[in-house]
């Protein structure tokens, strides 16, 4: 499979989100096919670039093809990827993942032998990777990262974003159709 680089995030990310459903996601040597992701723009209430620049979100503003990763709520990671260009915050949260390679690793740091509920949710998703803050700011094309393009064709659905209380009209939530590791049906 060809692998990502960073010129494919430098794009819009209405753009990015639905091409990156059916690519692979790996954090060393742990991941799995992409399946579920929400876009986020900079005229959109819900992200966190809205309101600009901060140290938190310092990444989102970065160029495109890195890692911006959070915590939610204090409690889980969330891993993002960001598009466009430097000054523009725009990124694709990472929602669910189908488990390929690592699965024991996952088991292991999700206490739970339920492949599909191993990475389906972001904070679980991060927490089966092994993402966490220090992946913050971290360049897509290179380990601990490896991302590669679909193989095939997929057929994709979209649909409202979730967990979210701003702009929540916006059908920017796109998966992989009929697939079991979706967090949320569509």
């Amino acid at each position: 499979m060809t692998a990502l680089r960073r010129d494919f995030f430098a794009r819009s990310v209405h753009d990015v989100a639905p091409a990156l459903i059916g690519c692979t996601l790996v954090v060393d040597d742990v991941g799995g096919r992409i399946v579920e992701v929400e876009a986020y723009a900079p005229d959109d209430p819900a992200s966190h670039g809205f309101r600009g620049q901060t140290q938190r979100n310092r990444v989102m503003f970065g160029s495109g093809g890195h890692a911006y990763v959070y915590r939610s709520y204090g409690i889980h990671w969330c891993l993002n990827l960001v598009c466009a260009q430097e000054g523009v915050a725009e990124a694709v949260l990472l929602r669910a993942l189908e488990p390929t390679s690592g699965l024991e690793a996952m088991r292991a740091r999700r206490g739970l032998d339920d492949e599909r509920l191993l990475c389906s949710g972001p904070g679980r998703l991060c927490q089966a990777l092994g993402v966490t803050g220090e992946h913050d700011g971290l360049p897509l094309d290179r380990p601990p990262f490896e991302l590669r393009a679909a193989d095939a064709p997929v057929e994709i659905v979209r649909g409202l974003r979730v967990g979210i209380t701003r702009a929540v009209e916006r059908p920017w939530r796109y998966g992989l159709a009929g697939s079991r590791f979706v967090s949320r049906r569509f």
